[in-house]
Order: structure tokens, then C-alpha cells, then sequence
């Protein structure tokens, strides 16, 4: 059983507004990759926002999703990394981590990331595109207890580096997903979904 890990919870500081209700095709940003990670077949969807998360509740109002709550998102992207993973159901196996504000998401590297860390010996799957290793990550649950150790703002990426011989790569012949950072970043977005 693979669930998934939506991060939900930061802050927005660099958009300068809650990036993730920004609207995107006439959806919030939230829900696009929402839907892209069930439609991966993953389940539970826990979704980890901050305490006052009332409109990304209804931003993905009649999904099939669980909310939990960060009580302190200002310790950085780990501490959401945290949240979820003691949410995570017993019986899962592995779990997927993916970032809220990358709706372009693609729907068949969650499908090959599941195949690749069924090799022997991996542990983590994790994509590598055109312009470097990226997300999401699917962690298998021998590496939740490190998962829980973590601290600071790089979030998992230092669970990701720590052992090679343990990391399964899946070659993605396209660029990463945008994410959305910056005022710059949406507009780029809008455009890009604009000349579709």
C-alpha cells in the first residue's frame, strides 16, 4: 500500500500570498496536484497544512484526503516531512512525498517510481529529469524512522543522498515540473498553460 505525503504547510514568504489557493485552469494550484496524486493510485492522500487551513479545506472540498496539521510550519519543510509520516498508516509500505505547489506533476513517474523501489536493496525512488534529481520521492517504510529525524528546511533531501546504493533512479525525459516560488514563477505557469 503506497500513501502519500501532499506538503501544504509553508508559508508562502517568497509569493508574498498563499501560493497553493493561487488559481491555475480555474482550480487552485492545491487541488491540481492533489488530484494527480490520487489519480496515481495512492491512498490514504494526507495532506499536511499549517494551523489556519480552512481554505485549503475547501480548496479540496470533496476529495478523498486526510488533513493533518503541522502545529509549527516555521520550523521548515522537515517538520511537515514529520507530520505526515507519523500520520501514515501502520500497514502502509512505502508512502510518496510530493510538494503542493507542483501541479504539473506527471502521473506516470508516480507508476514507475512504485516499479523501481521494488528492486533489490532500494529503499527510495526518486526522479531524475532533464535538469536533475527532483520530486516526488517514494520512500519504502524501512526509512520512515529517519524520515522522523529530520530538521531544518531541505526536507528530505538528505535522507535522498545519504546512501547510493540504496536509491533507485527513474529517468524522466522531460524537464522537472515547475513549482511555484515566486510572482515569477506563476506567471511563467499561467503562460506555459495558456500556450497548451
Amino acid at each position: 500500500m503506497t500513501a502519500a505525503i501532499v506538503l501544504a504547510a509553508g508559508l508562502s514568504r517568497r509569493m508574498g500570498r498563499p501560493k497553493l489557493l493561487l488559481d491555475l485552469q480555474g482550480k487552485p494550484v492545491i487541488r491540481h496536484t492533489v488530484e494527480r496524486v490520487i489519480a496515481g493510485g495512492c491512498a490514504p492522500v494526507l495532506v499536511v497544512v499549517g494551523p489556519a487551513h480552512e481554505a485549503l479545506r475547501r480548496a479540496l472540498d470533496g476529495l478523498a484526503v486526510r488533513f493533518v496539521v503541522n502545529p509549527t510550519p516555521e520550523a521548515g519543510q522537515s517538520s511537515s516531512v514529520r507530520a505526515g509520516i507519523e500520520a501514515v498508516p501502520a500497514e502502509a509500505t512505502t508512502v510518496l512525498i510530493a510538494l503542493g505547489d507542483q501541479p504539473g506533476l506527471l502521473l506516470d513517474v508516480i507508476s514507475r517510481l512504485q516499479q523501481a523501489i521494488g528492486a533489490p536493496g532500494k529503499r527510495i525512488a526518486a526522479p531524475r529529469y532533464a535538469d536533475g534529481l527532483g520530486n516526488p520521492v517514494l520512500f519504502a517504510a524501512a526509512v520512515f524512522p529517519e524520515l522522523l529525524t529530520l530538521s531544518g528546511d531541505r526536507g528530505a533531501r538528505s535522507v535522498v543522498e545519504k546512501d547510493p546504493a540504496r536509491l533507485a533512479i527513474v529517468d524522466v525525459a522531460a524537464p522537472m515540473p515547475s513549482d511555484l516560488d515566486t510572482p515569477e514563477d506563476y506567471a511563467r505557469l499561467n503562460a506555459l498553460d495558456n500556450s497548451r
